[in-house]
């Protein structure tokens, strides 16, 4: 390169030299970029100037307006460059670039003119107007098209200045030079392949412009070319089927699911808005909703599986570009079952009420159970609660019958009160249920039954006619008709105060009915009294009440009732005769009412000298009797009487001078309310020693006839008679009471041997009699005691407690009352023995009549003559 610049310099001082030969004026030439100090040509010499002579005329540059970039050399005289030339800076384009410069000698004083042209080099590379371009193009362009470029521009000349242009690699674009007149040519861009902006949505190229220097220098300017987008992609989902599944007790406000879909356009080509389209079934637009912007599909209404199970639907996906296009998929969403139904049992048929009677396997109700439930969530079971007479049966899928398993009672359960219960399998499981109500209907499998085998009846004497006895009541558990119960009086057996029985079960004594007596109100079972009752006639009625029920075909149940009519104090005591009957044994003469007795004088204290007897017809306290001395009284009284015994003894040991006759004045009263009294006078004759000894040997008791008391005795001989015939009425006397006393031990060992109560009740036997001292003593053994009194034979005593209603609560419960106040309990105090009655031992020792139908036995029909009286 060093040889080419100095040839060019030569050949540049040559041409100057000429110049200024032919022109007078000197001309040198110096390429731009030369460095300091380069010789552009002998001034001096080539102005004639000697050797020395420039320096000595001082030769010097005349200061242009520009600066200088050379200088003249004092000593050499040469021009050398002194800074930097740039001949783009000094000429810019223009050709050829000459500087005049101004050469002064000072002696003489004297100017040249020297023109320097600076040549050019190629010291410039082409230089584009921006290092970048930014080129928009649409998608759409066709091929062919042209896209004018701004060229580069080159500071040099000349042939450093002719650009060439050429253009990097690409399959959619070349380059066109448009050759023109002006020295520049214009480089366009010519596509040549479409443009897919979403395939390559930019293309980078390089355009570089080569100069003619040599070397050659080039610039480069880049290309960016942004293909724009044009609508010609619809949205496309990043899948075709969206499935999801979801529970269908997923609440409102769930995310269903959130679909996505791409567009490759740009700017609004790509904006895409979502909606739901093509429900089926068209109630799925209740229930889903999508946002359009985000694409999220969430719940807006309540999902049922028993409803819908499946939604099925299509998303569309549309830009916003012109015109706008769309993208389909499809959503699938599946409910997911969950136990949110209980089941459901109805009855679909129910045969009510159901007989007492029905078979087994009787179907009682069909009904149906289901679940709208699916799988483990439908699936039932059954069953019937509480465990009953019932038992559920499976006919159908979901169909069951309510079949009698077990036989019914309606007087035990009148009405079953049951449900029917389901439960599914779910987890947790749901139940439901349905009450069934099922009452029983009667039949007539019950006869009325009393409280009570036998009844105790007490009844005061002299009652009025038609008053009322006791309320009978028989239970019948049937209903209507079948448990109207009617009562009727079935004959007893009558006991009169005889002690005899009617024979047979005739329920009669002398011929006169128990019916005769009393009857039975048929609606109510009132025992009424016929006539006033006379406990003298009758101590003891026994029958038997038929209770008969309205069913078809009618039942009937018996009870015994025992009537006991309690005496009253309506008979006054009644003096006896002396013992042994006639008018020697004491019987009563000269003044009437008056007895006669004897005692020697001298008797002791407490010696008897008589025995006052009195019986009263009536019973218990109305018949004890007590004696009391009247007359006379006080302490000089000779004579006491027993109070309960009537035997007159002496209060102290007579004397002759008590006189020979004492009137005594004895009243026998009752116990009764009100008492009963009688009086008896006694009239005793005071004689010697031997006389009471003979009349104790004649056996003629205490009592004396009045003509033995007055000494009027017979002879001799008929006194003897009279003893001795005493004497053998003694001894038959104590021979039959020996008899007797063997008949009563006997007849008590019997009635120890153990044997059925003939009165039933909880109180035991009270026995009361009277003791030879005069008290009374009682007796709670069961046995029977004979009292024996010395007088006229009476009936044996007993106190007897009779058959009590049972208490609160030991009988069946009803609401209807037992009879009441007159089958109350009697006490064994005997204190009480006027509430009793006095009855013959053979009375008492009689068996009772059983009842036709007894609690636990099978019923007979009315019809079947069950009456079993004694």
């Amino acid at each position: 390169m060093g040889e080419c610049v100095w040839g060019a310099v030569l050949r540049v001082v040559a041409v100057q030299a000429a110049w200024a030969l032919c022109w007078g004026q000197v001309r040198y030439s110096v390429p731009e970029e030369a460095k300091a100090g380069t010789v552009v040509g002998r001034v001096a010499q080539d102005l004639g100037l000697e050797a020395g002579e420039a320096e000595a005329r001082r030769l010097r540059l005349v200061p242009g307006g520009r600066r200088a970039s050379v200088e003249v050399s004092g000593a050499s005289g040469a021009l050398v460059v002194s800074s930097r030339l740039d001949r783009e800076e000094l000429c810019g384009k223009s050709a050829p670039c000459a500087l005049r410069l101004e050469v002064l000698l000072e002696r003489p004083l004297r100017v040249f003119h020297v023109e320097l042209e600076v040549t050019d080099i190629n010291d410039n590379a082409p230089i584009f107007p921006t290092a970048r371009k930014n080129i928009s193009i649409p998608e759409l362009s066709v091929m062919g098209s042209r896209f004018p470029l701004e060229g580069a521009s080159d500071a040099d000349i000349g042939a450093n200045a002719q650009l060439s242009y050429t253009l990097s690699p690409s399959e959619h674009f070349s380059l066109d030079i448009q050759k023109s007149n002006e020295p520049n040519t214009e480089p366009e861009l010519v596509l040549r392949r479409p443009l897919d902006r979403e395939t390559m949505p930019v293309h980078r190229l390089l355009l570089t412009a080569s100069d003619g220097g040599r070397p050659s220098l080039t610039g480069t300017m880049e290309l960016v070319i942004s293909v724009l987008d044009v609508n010609d992609n619809a949205p496309q989902f990043n899948q075709s089927v969206y499935k999801v599944q979801l529970p269908e007790n997923a609440l409102e406000g769930t995310l269903v699911m959130r679909v996505n879909a791409t567009d490759p356009d740009e700017g609004s080509n790509s904006e895409l808005t979502y909606t739901v389209t093509n429900f089926f079934p068209p109630s799925g637009r209740d229930v889903i909703s999508v946002n359009e912007k985000t694409g999220e599909i969430r719940l807006k209404g309540a999902l049922d599986f028993e409803e819908v199970n499946v939604f099925n639907f299509r998303i569309e996906a549309r830009d916003q570009g012109t015109p706008s296009l769309s993208g389909h998929c499809k959503g699938v969403l599946e409910v997911l079952d969950v136990n949110d139904n209980a089941p459901e049992v109805r009855v679909t048929s129910l045969s009510v009420p159901v007989s007492e009677d029905a078979s087994l396997g009787t179907v009682v109700a069909l009904l149906s159970v289901w679940d709208r439930d699916s799988g483990s969530n439908g699936r039932v079971r059954c069953w019937v609660w509480p465990s009953g007479p019932f038992v559920l049966e499976a006919t159908l899928s979901g169909s069951y019958s309510l079949v009698l398993r077990e036989l019914l009672d309606r007087e035990r359960v009148s009405e079953y009160e049951v449900e029917v219960r389901a439960e599914d399998g779910g987890s947790p499981s749901l139940g439901g249920r349905v009450g069934l109500r099922v009452p029983v209907s009667d039949v007539n499998d019950n006869a009325p039954s009393f409280a009570q085998a036998v009844y105790t009846v007490l009844a005061r004497e002299n009652n009025l006619a038609g008053a009322e006895l006791a309320r009978l009541w028989a239970r019948d558990p049937d209903e209507a008709g079948n448990g109207r119960v009617s009562y009727s009086l079935w004959e007893g057996a009558l006991g009169g105060g005889s002690g005899s029985w009617g024979s047979g079960g005739s329920g009669s004594v002398g011929g006169v009915a128990a019916s005769s007596y009393v009857s039975v109100e048929a609606e109510s079972g009132v025992l009424r009294a016929l006539q006033p009752l006379d406990y003298e006639e009758v101590q003891v009625l026994q029958f038997e009440v038929r209770a008969v029920d309205a069913g078809e075909p009618s039942l009937c149940g018996n009870a015994t009732v025992q009537l006991f009519v309690v005496d009253e104090n309506d008979n006054a005591p009644a003096l006896l005769p002396a013992a042994g009957g006639g008018s020697e044994a004491g019987s009563v003469s000269g003044e009437a009412g008056t007895l006669w007795a004897w005692a020697s004088w001298g008797s002791p204290s407490g010696q008897v000298v008589a025995k006052i007897r009195a019986v009263d017809a009536d019973s218990g306290y109305n018949a004890w009797l007590r004696y009391e001395l009247w007359e006379p009284r006080g302490k000089s009284a000779l004579f006491r009487v027993g109070l309960y015994s009537g035997e007159v003894s002496t209060a102290r040991a007579l004397e002759e001078a008590d006189g020979p006759r004492q009137r005594l004045v004895i009243v026998v009263r009752d116990h009764g309310e009100p008492a009963r009294s009688a009086t008896a006078t006694l009239s005793v004759s005071l004689v010697e020693g031997g006389e009471a000894a003979l009349a104790a040997a004649a056996g003629s008791s205490s009592l004396l006839p009045r003509s033995l008391a007055g000494g009027e005795s017979g002879s001799g001989p008929a006194a003897a008679a009279a003893a001795a015939t005493n004497v053998w009425l003694v001894v038959a006397i104590c021979g039959v009471s020996s008899l007797f006393l063997l008949a009563v031990v006997l007849y008590g060992a019997s009635r120890w041997a153990p044997r059925a109560a003939v009165l039933s009740g909880p109180g035991p036997t009270t026995l009361v009699c009277a003791s030879e001292v005069g008290s009374w003593s009682y007796s709670q053994r069961h046995s029977r005691s004979l009292c024996v009194a010395d007088g006229a034979a009476k009936s044996d005593l007993m106190v007897f407690s009779p058959n009590f209603p049972p208490p609160p609560g030991a009988a069946a419960k009803d609401t209807q009352p037992e009879p009441p106040a007159l089958l109350d309990t009697v006490s064994d105090n005997p204190l009480l023995l006027s509430t009793y009655s006095l009855l013959p031992l053979p009375l008492l020792s009689r068996p009772l009549g059983q009842p036709c139908w007894a609690p636990g036995s099978a019923p007979l029909a009315c019809g079947s003559g069950c009456f079993t009286g004694a």
